[in-house]
Protein backbone atom coordinates (compact mmCIF):
# COMPACT_ATOMS: atom_id res chain seq x y z
CA UNK A 1 0.00 0.00 0.00
CA UNK A 2 1.33 3.37 -0.74
CA UNK A 3 2.10 5.98 1.98
CA UNK A 4 -0.24 8.24 1.16
CA UNK A 5 -3.27 4.93 0.99
CA UNK A 6 -1.75 4.58 4.57
CA UNK A 7 -2.36 8.41 5.83
CA UNK A 8 -6.08 8.41 4.23
CA UNK A 9 -6.54 4.86 5.83
CA UNK A 10 -5.02 6.03 9.22
CA UNK A 11 -6.67 9.17 9.15
CA UNK A 12 -10.33 6.75 8.37
CA UNK A 13 -9.72 5.06 11.63
CA UNK A 14 -9.20 8.11 13.93
CA UNK A 15 -11.86 10.06 12.55
CA UNK A 16 -13.50 6.90 13.37
CA UNK A 17 -13.04 7.14 16.81
CA UNK A 18 -13.38 10.38 17.28
CA UNK A 19 -16.76 10.32 16.02
CA UNK A 20 -17.84 7.43 18.39
CA UNK A 21 -15.91 8.95 21.30
CA UNK A 22 -17.51 12.54 21.07
CA UNK A 23 -21.00 11.90 19.37
CA UNK A 24 -21.56 8.00 20.03
CA UNK A 25 -21.53 5.23 17.76
CA UNK A 26 -25.12 5.54 16.60
CA UNK A 27 -24.11 8.84 15.00
CA UNK A 28 -20.97 7.09 12.97
CA UNK A 29 -22.24 6.34 9.32
CA UNK A 30 -20.13 5.97 6.63
CA UNK A 31 -20.91 9.36 4.67
CA UNK A 32 -20.19 11.62 7.68
CA UNK A 33 -17.18 9.55 8.14
CA UNK A 34 -16.49 10.14 4.47
CA UNK A 35 -16.81 14.08 4.51
CA UNK A 36 -14.89 14.49 7.98
CA UNK A 37 -12.02 12.62 6.89
CA UNK A 38 -12.10 14.73 3.30
CA UNK A 39 -12.27 11.36 1.40
CA UNK A 40 -14.65 10.06 -1.04
CA UNK A 41 -17.49 7.67 0.46
CA UNK A 42 -15.63 5.02 -2.60
CA UNK A 43 -12.32 5.54 -0.76
CA UNK A 44 -13.70 4.21 2.58
CA UNK A 45 -15.81 1.33 1.06
CA UNK A 46 -12.65 0.00 -0.77
CA UNK A 47 -11.15 -1.16 2.49
CA UNK A 48 -14.62 -1.55 4.64
CA UNK A 49 -17.43 -3.00 3.36
CA UNK A 50 -20.05 -1.58 5.25
CA UNK A 51 -20.38 0.37 8.85
CA UNK A 52 -19.99 -3.03 10.38
CA UNK A 53 -16.88 -4.33 8.94
CA UNK A 54 -15.57 -0.74 10.06
CA UNK A 55 -16.56 -1.23 13.77
CA UNK A 56 -15.51 -4.83 13.70
CA UNK A 57 -11.59 -4.19 12.15
CA UNK A 58 -11.50 -1.09 14.68
CA UNK A 59 -12.94 -3.45 17.44
CA UNK A 60 -9.58 -6.06 16.37
CA UNK A 61 -7.28 -3.15 16.66
CA UNK A 62 -8.57 -0.94 19.71
CA UNK A 63 -9.73 -3.40 21.48
CA UNK A 64 -8.63 -6.91 20.69
CA UNK A 65 -4.92 -5.37 20.91
CA UNK A 66 -4.36 -2.17 22.75
CA UNK A 67 -6.56 -2.90 25.30
CA UNK A 68 -5.59 -6.08 25.91
CA UNK A 69 -2.30 -5.03 26.29
CA UNK A 70 -2.67 -2.17 28.47
CA UNK A 71 -4.66 -4.68 30.74
CA UNK A 72 -2.25 -7.09 31.39
CA UNK A 73 0.64 -4.65 32.03
CA UNK A 74 2.94 -5.79 34.97
CA UNK A 75 0.09 -8.42 35.39
CA UNK A 76 1.43 -12.30 36.04
CA UNK A 77 -0.90 -15.62 36.75
CA UNK A 78 1.20 -16.23 39.41
CA UNK A 79 0.21 -13.25 40.91
CA UNK A 80 -1.15 -13.07 44.86
CA UNK A 81 -4.69 -13.01 44.17
CA UNK A 82 -5.67 -9.60 45.50
CA UNK A 83 -2.60 -8.08 44.07
CA UNK A 84 -3.57 -9.14 40.91
CA UNK A 85 -7.03 -7.97 40.62
CA UNK A 86 -6.47 -4.80 42.17
CA UNK A 87 -3.35 -4.81 39.02
CA UNK A 88 -5.81 -5.58 36.66
CA UNK A 89 -8.72 -3.15 37.98
CA UNK A 90 -5.95 -0.51 38.03
CA UNK A 91 -4.94 -1.09 34.98
CA UNK A 92 -8.54 -1.66 33.21
CA UNK A 93 -9.80 1.79 34.39
CA UNK A 94 -6.63 3.77 33.84
CA UNK A 95 -6.45 3.02 29.90
CA UNK A 96 -10.29 2.87 29.54
CA UNK A 97 -10.69 6.60 30.96
CA UNK A 98 -8.09 7.72 28.62
CA UNK A 99 -9.68 5.53 25.86
CA UNK A 100 -13.31 6.65 25.73
CA UNK A 101 -13.58 5.13 22.14
CA UNK A 102 -12.36 1.58 22.92
CA UNK A 103 -14.88 1.92 26.16
CA UNK A 104 -17.36 2.59 23.61
CA UNK A 105 -16.37 -0.26 21.12
CA UNK A 106 -16.31 -2.60 24.07
CA UNK A 107 -19.67 -1.82 25.13
CA UNK A 108 -21.16 -2.19 21.78
CA UNK A 109 -19.42 -5.59 21.25
CA UNK A 110 -21.06 -6.65 24.23
CA UNK A 111 -24.64 -5.91 23.67
CA UNK A 112 -24.13 -6.57 19.88
CA UNK A 113 -22.68 -9.44 17.82
CA UNK A 114 -19.91 -7.47 17.11
CA UNK A 115 -17.48 -9.25 19.79
CA UNK A 116 -18.29 -12.91 18.12
CA UNK A 117 -17.87 -11.67 15.10
CA UNK A 118 -14.48 -9.76 15.61
CA UNK A 119 -13.04 -13.29 17.25
CA UNK A 120 -14.11 -14.84 14.24
CA UNK A 121 -11.89 -12.93 11.76
CA UNK A 122 -8.82 -12.55 14.27
CA UNK A 123 -9.15 -16.07 14.86
CA UNK A 124 -9.40 -16.12 18.84
CA UNK A 125 -10.77 -19.30 20.17
CA UNK A 126 -12.64 -19.15 23.49
CA UNK A 127 -9.97 -18.34 26.22
CA UNK A 128 -7.28 -17.35 24.21
CA UNK A 129 -8.37 -13.55 24.52
CA UNK A 130 -6.74 -12.81 27.81
CA UNK A 131 -5.25 -16.09 28.48
CA UNK A 132 -3.10 -15.08 31.08
CA UNK A 133 -6.17 -14.07 33.19
CA UNK A 134 -8.11 -17.33 32.65
CA UNK A 135 -4.87 -19.19 34.03
CA UNK A 136 -4.58 -16.82 37.02
CA UNK A 137 -8.35 -17.93 38.29
CA UNK A 138 -7.36 -21.45 37.44
CA UNK A 139 -4.64 -21.44 39.17
CA UNK A 140 -6.43 -19.50 42.55
CA UNK A 141 -9.65 -21.75 42.28
CA UNK A 142 -7.23 -24.81 42.12
CA UNK A 143 -5.48 -23.77 45.17
CA UNK A 144 -8.80 -22.98 47.17
CA UNK A 145 -8.31 -19.59 47.71
CA UNK A 146 -11.48 -18.32 45.36
CA UNK A 147 -14.68 -19.87 45.07
CA UNK A 148 -15.21 -22.08 42.14
CA UNK A 149 -17.23 -21.00 38.94
CA UNK A 150 -17.32 -20.70 36.00
CA UNK A 151 -15.01 -18.81 33.78
CA UNK A 152 -17.84 -16.46 32.00
CA UNK A 153 -19.29 -16.10 35.56
CA UNK A 154 -15.82 -14.84 36.87
CA UNK A 155 -15.70 -12.41 34.20
CA UNK A 156 -19.07 -11.17 35.06
CA UNK A 157 -18.20 -10.72 39.00
CA UNK A 158 -14.85 -9.18 38.56
CA UNK A 159 -15.12 -7.71 35.62
CA UNK A 160 -18.37 -5.52 35.25
CA UNK A 161 -18.10 -3.63 38.28
CA UNK A 162 -15.20 -1.92 36.92
CA UNK A 163 -16.84 -1.23 33.17
CA UNK A 164 -19.97 0.17 35.10
CA UNK A 165 -17.35 2.62 37.14
CA UNK A 166 -16.28 3.27 33.93
CA UNK A 167 -19.49 4.22 33.01
CA UNK A 168 -20.33 6.75 35.70
CA UNK A 169 -16.64 8.36 35.44
CA UNK A 170 -17.97 8.94 31.79
CA UNK A 171 -21.70 10.55 33.36
CA UNK A 172 -20.15 12.16 35.86
CA UNK A 173 -17.79 13.75 33.74
CA UNK A 174 -21.20 16.12 32.62
CA UNK A 175 -21.39 16.52 36.17
CA UNK A 176 -20.44 19.40 38.74
CA UNK A 177 -18.03 16.72 40.66
CA UNK A 178 -16.43 13.78 39.83
CA UNK A 179 -17.40 10.69 42.11
CA UNK A 180 -15.42 8.10 40.54
CA UNK A 181 -11.72 8.76 41.60
CA UNK A 182 -8.98 6.23 41.84
CA UNK A 183 -9.79 5.32 45.78
CA UNK A 184 -13.77 4.97 44.83
CA UNK A 185 -12.25 2.08 42.35
CA UNK A 186 -9.65 0.72 44.54
CA UNK A 187 -12.35 0.26 47.77
CA UNK A 188 -14.69 -1.20 45.14
CA UNK A 189 -12.27 -3.34 44.08
CA UNK A 190 -11.91 -4.61 47.58
CA UNK A 191 -15.33 -5.02 47.98
CA UNK A 192 -15.44 -7.61 45.03
CA UNK A 193 -12.19 -9.52 46.16
CA UNK A 194 -14.02 -10.27 49.32
CA UNK A 195 -16.97 -11.71 47.69
CA UNK A 196 -15.11 -14.07 45.77
CA UNK A 197 -12.56 -14.98 48.38
CA UNK A 198 -13.21 -18.14 50.00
Amino acid sequence: MRPKNLEKEEAIRTIALQIIAEEGLENLSMQKLAKAANVSPRTIYIKYENKEDLLIKLFIEEVLGAYEKAVLEKFTPDMDFTKGVKKLWQNTFQYLKNNRHSFVLLQYGKSSPLLNKAFQQANIQQGHFFAPIHQFLELNAAKGIIKIFPQDVYRALLFSPVLDLVKEYFDYQERPKQIITEKIVSECCDAVIKGILK
